[in-house]
């Protein structure tokens, strides 16, 4: 078995998709668009792994985890860069492009070389190598 998909409510889906496309490689398919339900998504994948949808509907509200306060419930994803050398400087770039850093790169107690990130919504991204 293997997951197959993991799912985001957003509120600015093209915003997301461009920000998963630029810094994390991933690649779009086409917008799904059901008028009935008055939802859009965008599956996107990567090179290995499992996919990422985003989805938006303007009812849903917003999300109660923010950088300080954390709720049960999925609360982070992490995406494999393949080096610490890469998690540093993708790193560095998201800083520098003015995204939070909410964690700065490190060896963790389990033995992982992450740093991890809130995406232009909040949600929060680890990266490791």
């Amino acid at each position: 078995m293997k997951i197959e998909h993991l799912a985001i409510w957003v509120d600015q889906l093209e915003e997301m998709k461009r920000f998963y496309e630029r810094y994390f490689a991933a690649q779009a398919g086409s917008l799904y668009h059901n008028p009935k339900k008055n939802f859009t998504s965008y599956f996107l994948s990567f090179d290995e792994g499992c996919r990422l949808e985003l989805m938006h509907k303007p009812e849903i509200p917003k999300n109660n985890n923010d950088v300080h306060d954390q709720y049960r419930g999925i609360i982070h994803f992490a995406v494999s860069v393949g080096s610490e050398a890469r998690v540093d400087s993708l790193t560095e770039e998201l800083r520098q492009a003015g995204y939070q850093i909410v964690g700065e790169p490190r060896t963790t107690g389990d033995g992982y070389y992450e740093s991890v990130i809130l995406d232009p919504e909040g949600n929060r991204v680890e990266i490791t190598s």
